[in-house]
């Protein structure tokens, strides 16, 4: 018999009628031949008063507390919600998540899923009952209630769905899907049919929050398509599966991320292990830093700049502060007045053009880039806080994407994520010693066919970056990596690498460039190796580029050039050293390896 899992969050059950208006659904959905596993949240904002009356009794209340008094704004939500049920005439039994066999991490507040032992579940279904089921809960090894921390019901009703086989993860919000960007900031968002997983990961940790990124690792790990639909319409909502919305569609959404703080680490020594120096200080101070640029050294130094949510600014400067001291940096910088925008979609990995379009719809709008980086479908830039707004407006205007793809893909059927055939393959893969949320690494490359061309003292001031790479473009030459680190006394450095028999060419069109601009010089590498590690599990396991970055000083192997991405981590590193660095980060990530 198919089975669906269905969850519903705080604002679909924050009242009684709410929550029978839920039970309907749960009722509907058996009632059309299909076993129904429901998880719910806590009522509306039960939570958050928790929270307040944990506060009036202590300042510093003990984590293991914290998670046993939070637990409970979800058991009052299943109980009220299989009550409902039986008033409606059907049966169901509710469940915490002790009760479901959900086994943690001993993280307190921030638990992580090893195990769903799922024999308990499975005969409550066969008896024909709807479970419902606790969100955001577990116990550990030591039988203590933890919770899974933020989006918690998300992660727990996808876990659900692996386990048990569902045909699909219908996730019930207060608003109608996905869309291509936040339509409260833009009324012309367009709600968007398919989306894939590695998309829907970029827009959820751009700022769209609608799903967490645990659950959409979750999801792409184990094969489960999540319908996101909304608790009050019949609305088809959003499936997000493995392939988009159409393949020939090369952005699917643009974000803003308007509470990010730059900051620059001035005049690191070019030299391995630097990296490793700032980047471990910043994490030892719990602080998860976002989009990280370092550009090519000049003189036997770079510049490295990230960003970091601007609540964490000042204890990221603490650690920022450590690092310049042991590493005799310059200095550093930082400005807590700058918004990030990016544009995502799986078509930019096989469409030239997409920063080119990007970079001008800017220029035309006299919005002025301080800082680049690219991933393989992703594109972010840093602009004044003032700007964000506009520049957001501006690259959903310039992709079109109030309008739907000219040719899109077919709707995904919500069919079963696992045959019946790879039943005991799925359950032995989620029932292993090494924890269902593991970070999973799912590939560790070297590319060794690129080449790398820096062009200094670009003048830091709207358009520059729309006229180099429309240059770049009519002369036929192929991009890969973009990185423009933020600028000192109004100049930027521009690196960008080609493969390695455009070089040339680039560094000719380069030359023109910079008599174009009055800038220079120009620096080239004839043979750079890429060194990338992609996985799920990269967002919310944090330190992924630490242990990179790690791996490769310990093996002597200085860092040129990062950028990063939701699935992604490159480095670039020298040539001569590509297959070094790659023994050494399989040999760092060997027990991720899939």
């Amino acid at each position: 018999m198919p089975l669906i899992v269905q969850k519903f969050g705080g604002s679909s059950v924050a009242d009684t009628q709410k929550i029978l208006a839920a039970a309907r659904k749960a009722i509907r959905a058996q009632q059309e031949g299909n076993q129904v596993v429901t998880v719910v949240s806590a009522m509306g904002d039960s939570t958050d008063d928790l929270i307040d009356l944990a506060k009036q009794i202590s300042d510093n209340p003990p984590a293991r507390e914290m998670d046993m008094l939070l637990s409970t704004g979800e058991q009052v939500s299943v109980a009220l919600m299989a009550m409902a049920v039986h008033a409606l005439g059907h049966k169901a039994v509710s469940m915490t998540g002790a009760q479901m066999g959900i086994e943690t991490s001993s993280v307190h507040g921030k638990a992580r899923i090893n195990t769903i032992r799922s024999d308990r579940l499975r005969a409550a279904l066969d008896a024909g009952n709807i479970v419902i089921a606790a969100g955001f809960q577990g116990i550990d090894e030591n039988f203590n209630i933890t919770t899974l921390g933020r989006g918690g019901s998300d992660t727990t009703a996808v876990a659900l769905a692996c386990v048990l086989g569902a045909d699909t993860c219908e996730i019930y919000t207060d608003v109608d899907g996905v869309y291509t960007t936040d339509p409260r900031l833009l009324p012309e968002a367009r709600r968007v049919k398919q989306i894939s997983y590695d998309e829907m990961l970029e827009l959820a940790s751009l700022g769209a929050g609608v799903m967490h990124s645990r659950s959409i690792e979750f999801g792409k790990k184990f094969g489960v398509p999540i319908h996101v639909r909304s608790s009050f319409t019949d609305i088809p909502g959003t499936l997000i599966v493995a392939e988009g919305e159409a393949p020939n569609q090369a952005v699917c959404g643009a974000t803003l991320v308007k509470n990010e703080s730059r900051v620059t680490v001035l005049g690191v020594p070019d030299v391995p292990g630097s990296s490793y120096t700032v980047f471990s200080k910043i994490a030892a101070k719990n602080v998860t830093v976002d989009m990280i640029v370092q550009n090519v050294a000049a003189d036997g130094r770079a510049d490295i700049s990230f960003t970091v949510v601007r609540d964490e600014l000042a204890t990221t400067l603490k650690a920022v502060e450590e690092a310049v001291a042991e590493l005799k940096a310059e200095g550093f910088t930082s400005d807590e007045n700058v918004s990030k925008t990016s544009v995502v979609g799986q078509g930019m990995a096989s469409q030239t053009g997409v920063a080119q379009k990007m970079f001008r719809s800017l220029a035309d709008a006299g919005i002025n880039i301080q800082m680049i980086t690219t991933s393989e479908i992703k594109i972010s830039v840093l602009v004044d806080r003032e700007q964000g707004p506009a520049a957001l407006r501006t690259v959903h205007q310039a992709f079109e994407l109030q309008k739907p793809p000219a040719v899109a893909a077919p709707a995904k059927p919500t069919s079963s994520a696992h045959a019946p055939s790879d039943a005991a393959a799925v359950v032995a893969r989620l029932q292993n010693v090494q924890g269902m949320e593991n970070l999973t690494i799912d590939d560790i490359a070297l590319d060794d066919s690129q080449a790398r061309l820096t062009i200094s003292g670009v003048p830091d001031t709207p358009g520059i970056a729309a006229k180099v790479f429309e240059r770049i473009a009519t002369d036929g030459i192929f991009v890969d990596m973009i990185v423009q680190s933020f600028g000192r006394n109004g100049k930027a450095n521009l690196s960008i690498t080609v493969p390695r028999g455009d070089l040339v060419k680039a560094h000719k069109t380069a030359e023109d460039l910079a008599k174009q601009f009055s800038c220079g010089p120009i620096s080239s590498a004839p043979q750079v190796a890429k060194l990338s590690v992609s996985g799920i599990g990269m967002r919310s396991h944090t330190g992924v580029a630490i242990r990179m970055f790690r791996a490769l000083a310990e093996a002597g192997i200085n860092v040129e050039m990062i950028n990063t991405s939701e699935v992604r981590v490159n480095v670039v590193v020298d040539g001569s050293k590509g297959q070094a660095g790659l023994a050494a980060l399989q040999k760092a990530f060997a027990d991720t390896l899939r």
